[in-house]
């Protein structure tokens, strides 16, 4: 029988003093963000089933991961130890990308049946040039450049087309001097990305649909971001099947990790994201943002994709794509909250504005019972 372990932080404090104890602070900065845990659940399941969920503070955790199983002890003081990873800044071209607060990703689609601007970024460049520009301005750290849709149903991107939308885009926004992650599941259109000025690979089969592009990525020394997505054909949608989704999106990344690694790409170079709305019901996607900071334990920089996605207007009347904006900064916070390093939305200057108020927050959090004596 297939026993693991995972050890998932429940409960939150503002602050590290917040949470005082005689022994010092009992909260631990979350992956290097701007979050502080306080209390985990340690759960163990057989063949995907939970068999026991102990709930401990951070002084326990010591001691419950030494009375575990010899075969998964190791399993859980690593997840600890990720737990409390401090995660390096990105270095994209002349940009350094700090991951102590969360970082604004910006999309820039170029497709024609974007379901966010409806092709006019592909069709017209200098609004797509004009849309960088400002989400830049707004305060993006990224432009994430896309030339397939991915959305259920859509059908594949020939890949000349792929390179023919997405090359003078990035050119465009290198030219700004932007950090650039280019969208692509082809090796072939990541490689000219990078020549053409990319520095990021923002993968939605992680590499499994062009198992090339681990070879790019390397060769290159690329950041690569390795989304959850069930399928590995044209139809990433496909095959969604689960028998618990969070620890199953859980397995699957660790894996993907394990193989970007064996196909010697940095460690520090691997950026996760859990895949939301990719072959997933709305309840299996709201089970995954509310278990956002297991994640945590892979190690890994997460990155978080809701924005206007079709779980918001599902639980808002069936809103369309263009409103869908409160429902998309609302499951940012979700992800800030959750110490989410990079959020990837279509409304750059509103989610800015968000992060902002939310470091504020988290500033003035630290300050608070600075005059606290034992």
């Amino acid at each position: 029988m297939q026993e693991n372990i995972y050890i998932q932080p429940i409960s939150f404090a503002a602050s590290p003093q917040s949470e005082h104890t005689s022994s010092g602070s009992g909260a631990i900065r979350l992956a290097g963000s701007m979050v502080y845990a306080s209390r985990f659940a340690v759960i163990r399941t057989q063949n995907s089933k939970v068999t026991s969920r102990d709930l401990c503070l951070v002084s326990d955790l010591e001691g419950v991961i030494s009375a575990l199983p010899a075969e998964l002890k190791s399993s859980a003081e690593e997840q600890w130890a990720n737990l409390q990873t401090e995660h390096a800044p990105l270095q994209l071209g002349t940009r350094t990308i700090r991951l102590d607060q969360p970082q604004i990703m910006g999309i820039l689609n170029v497709t024609p049946d974007s379901f966010s601007d409806g092709g006019e970024f592909l069709e017209k460049p200098e609004h797509g040039r004009a849309h960088a520009s400002e989400m830049l301005e707004a305060g993006a750290a990224i432009i994430d450049v896309g030339g397939e849709s991915t959305r259920p149903g859509a059908a594949a991107t020939w890949e000349g087309d792929e390179l023919e939308r997405v090359i003078p885009a990035v050119e465009y926004c290198a030219a700004m001097g932007a950090a650039i992650s280019v969208d692509t599941r082809r090796a072939s259109v990541l490689e000219a990305a990078i020549k053409a000025g990319a520095h990021v690979a923002n993968d939605v089969s992680a590499m499994r649909y062009d198992p090339r592009s681990y070879g790019v990525a390397a060769a290159t020394d690329c950041p690569v971001i390795l989304m959850h997505a069930p399928g590995t054909g044209d139809d990433l949608h496909e095959g969604g099947t689960y028998s618990n989704v969070v620890f199953d999106v859980f397995d699957a990344l660790r894996q993907y990790r394990d193989e970007a690694l064996a196909a010697g790409i940095a460690r520090e170079r691997i950026i996760l994201d859990p895949g939301i709305g990719f072959g997933k019901t709305l309840a299996e996607n709201l089970s995954i943002i509310n278990a956002l900071p297991l994640y945590h334990a892979l190690g890994q920089p997460l990155l978080l994709g809701v924005s206007r996605k079709r779980m918001i207007g599902a639980l808002s009347h069936e809103a369309a794509a263009h409103e869908r904006k409160g429902g998309s900064v609302a499951l940012a916070t979700v992800g800030m909250n959750a110490g989410v390093h990079i959020l990837r939305v279509h409304d750059v200057p509103e989610t800015v504005q968000a992060r902002n108020v939310w470091r504020g927050l988290r500033d003035a959090a630290l300050t608070d019972f600075s005059d606290l004596t034992e």
